[in-house]
């Protein structure tokens, strides 16, 4: 049985594949899900931890039919997803002996759904993730290991959100061929263009956004398959959560607003309200304190917020990059079909008379904003497969002599498609008498950025700030053992190339280096993994 997971910053979603009717449903998870009308089952991506050592676990609609999303609690998580991957994660607290982490708290909550799914009989052989466009070699990693904990699981595979949107969006994706899916959550923002041929294919892709557990399920597969090919992507880390937190700001300079989770909650029922009215009040009144909150805001109000923010030029950027992304692929606006949108935020009017700047009315579409992702990842377990790029660069550190600084030069472009079919070759020296081994950091390449930078230089932890002109890196091999690409035997001298490198990402979006002495003529390391890809 095929079950998908859309594993979302304030919402999560869960649906299985129903072979009876040949189509996705949406699951509703006893004790988890909230059911408001209209939209479907919703987990609340809520954690609330009754004892750390022992992992129990409180999620989803339990934590308010409980009272248990108390303001200051210790034990009460909310928007944790958008922390599991980051460098640094800040204070968190330690509970019943146990350190807690993003990491941990993502793993609780996961794991909790897992154990209803198999309480209430559900199979969990083959499972579908989706992940943010933007999202880092990390968090990828960690969701995979996440699932690696289940016995019975034959078969992972991760999709990006957006594109199993378009997937999603059912019998309208398949009278369209190319579709731009804005995927606006409680956490990112995600844009793809995707060119969905639904039709038989010919051949089988050159390439896959899977990642494959124990069993290959391409292998296996010997029919023809149906494709859909990402042309263009973009996405960063600005979702609802955000908006909250501006709208706190704003109450909270005006009327001193307490800040603990009952002021987050009302400022963001107000949010949702606006999307439906040009005025909102939100009250709440505390009868042991008599203390009392009346919070009122009318939708220009709300929008000059959100445009005192950068709110809409955050979006135009985004909006650049696909298209920029799209020309060189030889596709203009104007042969955009469907623009479908994904996810609460999406619902703001705002944003969608912002997108009615690029777009004619009639092309967007806004009739299935939280169950697109989810149903539309188990098309990829039907018959699906994904010819996709690179949405990263990833380079190799050096020392700037120029600027005194470490920089990073690029060995494989952002938009690289893959498996590919020739590796990328360097050749590298040693840099000092007698050296007995070379070391290589390979990292992860981000948007530019003006924030801080953060990394080793030997046992030592640097911070320091990036310019303009600098990029935002993670590293994927600096820690002990996997920096050193090559011992030399006999050592090195400066003067001449001593190792020759050779990189290649396969049909799993793994990158692989394989590594030769030149000195000796001998092959040091072959067809090795270094990192998994995003």
């Amino acid at each position: 049985m095929a079950i998908a997971v859309d594993f979302g910053t304030s919402n999560t979603l869960v649906t299985r594949w129903n072979a009876a009717k040949g189509a996705p449903e949406i699951l509703k998870l006893d004790g988890l899900s909230q059911q408001l009308a209209p939209n479907p089952p919703l987990i609340p991506s809520l954690l609330y931890v009754e004892d750390a050592a022992a992992q129990k676990v409180v999620i989803g609609q339990a934590i308010g039919d409980r009272g248990l999303d108390r303001p200051q609690d210790p034990r009460y998580f909310r928007n944790f997803k958008r922390g599991i991957g980051t460098a640094i994660q800040g204070f968190l607290p330690e509970l019943d002996g146990e350190k807690i982490t993003f990491e941990k708290m993502g793993e609780y909550f996961l794991s909790r759904i897992f154990q209803q799914l198999k309480a209430q009989g559900e199979s969990l052989d083959s499972l579908v993730l989706t992940v943010p466009v933007d999202s880092f070699e990390a968090y990828r990693s960690w969701l995979s290991g996440v699932c690696e904990t289940l016995p019975e699981l034959e078969k992972i595979q991760l999709l990006d959100e957006p594109t199993a949107a378009a997937l999603g969006y059912g019998a309208l994706a398949e009278a369209l061929k190319r579709i731009l899916v804005v995927d606006f959550g409680g956490g990112t923002v995600d844009f793809s263009l995707v060119d969905l041929n639904l039709a038989q294919g010919q051949s089988k892709p050159t390439g896959f956004i899977l990642k494959w557990g124990r069993k290959s399920f391409a292998e296996s597969k010997t029919q023809k398959v149906k494709t859909a090919k990402a042309i263009a992507k973009a996405g960063k880390n600005l979702g609802g959560a955000d908006l909250d937190n501006w709208l706190f700001e704003y109450f909270q300079s005006r009327q001193k607003l307490p800040q603990d989770a009952l002021s987050f909650r009302l400022v963001e029922r107000l949010k949702i309200a606006l999307s439906q009215k040009t005025k909102a009040t939100e009250v709440y009144y505390n009868s042991e304190t008599f203390e009392s909150y009346e919070l009122s805001l009318n939708r220009a109000e709300f929008e000059d917020i959100l445009e005192n923010q950068g709110f809409l030029t955050q979006l135009d950027d985004l909006m650049t990059q696909v298209l920029q992304q799209a020309r060189r692929n030889g596709i203009g606006k104007e042969d955009i079909e469907a623009v479908l949108l994904v996810g609460g935020t999406s619902q703001i009017p705002l944003v969608q008379s912002w997108l009615e700047g690029y777009f004619p009315a009639e092309k967007i579409k806004r009739d299935n904003p939280f169950g697109a992702i989810a149903c539309g990842a188990l098309q990829l377990a039907q018959g699906f497969e994904l010819k996709d790029f690179l949405y990263h660069s990833y380079g190799i550190r050096y020392w700037n002599r120029r600027y005194n600084r470490h920089d990073w030069q690029p060995i494989i472009n952002q938009g690289q498609p893959y498996p590919m079919a020739e590796p990328i070759e360097i050749t590298l020296g040693a840099s000092m008498d007698q050296q007995p081994s070379i070391e290589l950091i390979i990292g992860e390449l981000g948007e530019q950025s003006t924030g801080t930078e953060v990394y080793f230089d030997g046992d030592r932890l640097v911070t320091r700030q990036l310019g303009a002109d600098q990029t935002n890196v993670k590293p994927l091999n600096d820690r002990e053992g996997a920096r050193t690409v090559a011992k030399l035997d006999p050592v090195g001298y400066p003067g001449s190339d001593r190792i020759k490198l050779q990189f290649l990402v396969d049909g799993d979006r793994t990158l692989r280096v394989t590594v030769e002495d030149l000195l000796r003529n001998i092959t040091l390391l072959e067809n090795q993994k270094v990192a998994e890809l995003s």
